[in-house]
């Protein structure tokens, strides 16, 4: 069909396009929201001269707080409690990570009990987060 002269010609209608991104964009700023809560909790980690990239793996994130205490996903442990969960994420996933955050001004003994409960749960892919100091 011929269009009527004089008409100008719209171009390509780039609407869907730009809804579709918005979208993503929204689906990517929640997504990234959950893997930051774990993060949250109130911990003053020790320094190091040389701290590593966390990995983009998921991993099980123990938290000891500074009288010694476990919490993983803002729950409470103890240590019968952790090496179960640890044997459970080890039986759901044989190459699960551990990654273990203590408090700088904690005993070093919990992070090696940690470590220990790891190892009882065959779980040999374990990390210590540090700050790295510039």
């Amino acid at each position: 069909m011929r269009l009527p002269p004089g008409e100008p010609d719209e171009g390509l209608n780039l609407t869907p396009v730009i809804d579709v991104v918005f979208l993503l964009l929204i689906f990517f700023l929640v997504a990234t929201r959950f893997d930051q809560e774990e993060e949250e909790l109130d911990i003053d980690l020790p320094e190091a001269v040389q701290a590593q990239p966390i990995s983009m793996t998921p991993e099980l994130v123990v938290n000891i707080n500074q009288t010694g205490g476990y919490t993983v996903y803002r729950k409470p442990y103890s240590d019968k409690e952790l090496l179960a969960l640890l044997q459970e994420a080890r039986r759901n996933n044989p190459h699960q990570k551990v990654r273990i955050r203590g408090d700088a001004n904690t005993s070093w003994k919990h992070g090696v009990a940690v470590m220990g409960l790891c190892n009882k749960a065959q779980i040999r892919d374990y990390t210590v987060s540090a700050l790295e100091v510039p």
